[in-house]
């Protein structure tokens, strides 16, 4: 999903200060978080890519670098991302909650035609 917001978050945030000016040792951050597992990862390139699962649902964002003279985990422990965060949990719990109105927990899917044991050859015209 294309997430407009964080795109134009992004090139606001890149006139601010020019992290292409930077090259960044990649790091990652994993924590449990609400429940779900939050994955923060610094990319080379200054960008910070955000991942939140909880119960099979993934939701993902990106934020630009806001300060790249401080550690990567300090940014974190600070709160500088957790508008983004929180967008995240906000939405996976969004997405948990909600049902469809055709699928039911209950009822039954019908079964697709079984898959052959020996498949056919590939090189076979």
């Amino acid at each position: 999903m294309f997430d407009i917001k964080s795109f134009f978050k992004r090139e606001v945030e890149k006139k601010l200060i020019n992290v292409d000016d930077y090259i960044f040792m990649p790091e990652r951050v994993e924590m449990e978080l609400e429940g779900g597992q939050l994955n923060c990862v610094l990319n080379s390139d200054g960008r910070v890519d955000i991942f939140y699962s909880k119960e099979g649902v993934t939701e993902v964002g990106s934020a630009s670098r806001k300060h790249p003279f401080t550690a990567f985990e300090k940014e974190l422990y600070h709160g500088i991302y957790d508008d983004v965060i929180s967008d995240l949990v906000k939405e996976v719990d969004k997405i948990i909650d909600g049902s469809s109105k055709y699928f039911r927990r209950g009822q039954l899917l019908p079964f697709t035609a079984a898959l052959s044991q020996n498949p056919t050859d590939a090189n076979k015209f």
